[in-house]
């Protein structure tokens, strides 16, 4: 019998329901895949990204029910968050936990010069031993991030909700809930306003959908 089929009986069998999280990207910005603006302020989308939290919006309005909806408290990860929310008649609730890595005095630099970095090998190949020049490690992204989704896990028990956040803090979630080490993370794809959809019940997480870009979110289930 498949893992995941396994943990969605345990969870029937308990009676507990599992709470399915979707874990949202932001939207493309006028810096993406140029530069690493990590948690600077004044960072907004771009038209493109505009119109990709709308049609992320359109597909999330499809669910049944969304109880609610989280989003990293910076300007790009609220305006994505912003139409899902309105769709559904809820407020976004900025929540630290969700924010970008801190890159440090990295913050702001472009890809193209970073890319020249010794120590850019090991941020590809050795991420967890990494750490972001007074800034945050791999490790600790991971640890925030998984730890804010279980506080709102396990304050929504058995329900549906949103977190738009960033593409490392993703990647690390999906790493975690997969039993994956951290430093494979970089092999995961997180495109901007991509749905990955992660079922946390009594037996562990159960990853459903992984950068989701337009398949039929009511149709997510163990299988």
């Amino acid at each position: 019998m498949p893992r995941s089929s396994k943990k969605a009986d345990a969870a029937k069998n308990s009676g507990v329901k599992p709470t399915l999280v979707l874990l949202v990207r932001h939207g493309q910005t006028p810096t993406t895949g140029s530069s690493l603006p990590g948690r600077a302020p004044g960072l907004h989308l771009a038209d493109t990204g505009r119109a990709q939290a709308e049609a992320a919006a359109t597909r999330i309005a499809s669910l049944k029910s969304v109880a609610a909806i989280y989003a990293s408290p910076l300007e790009r990860t609220r305006e994505t968050a912003a139409p899902i929310a309105k769709a559904r008649g809820l407020k976004v609730q900025a929540t630290r936990g969700l924010l970008e890595c801190d890159f440090g005095d990295w913050t702001g630099s472009l890809l193209k010069d970073l890319f020249k970095l010794p120590e850019w090998a090991t941020v590809q190949r050795y991420p967890s031993g990494f750490r972001f020049p007074n800034g945050e490690s791999f490790t600790e992204m991971q640890q925030r991030i998984t730890g804010t989704i279980a506080t709102l896990v396990a304050k929504h028990p058995g329900e549906t909700i949103v977190a738009v956040s960033h593409a490392d803090p993703i990647k690390a979630a999906i790493a975690h809930a997969m039993g994956t080490h951290l430093d494979l993370f970089q092999r995961i794809v997180v495109s901007p306003c991509s749905v990955t959809a992660i079922a946390y019940g009594t037996s562990g997480p159960v990853v459903l959908t992984v950068n989701s870009l337009g398949d039929d979110l009511t149709k997510l289930a163990p299988s």
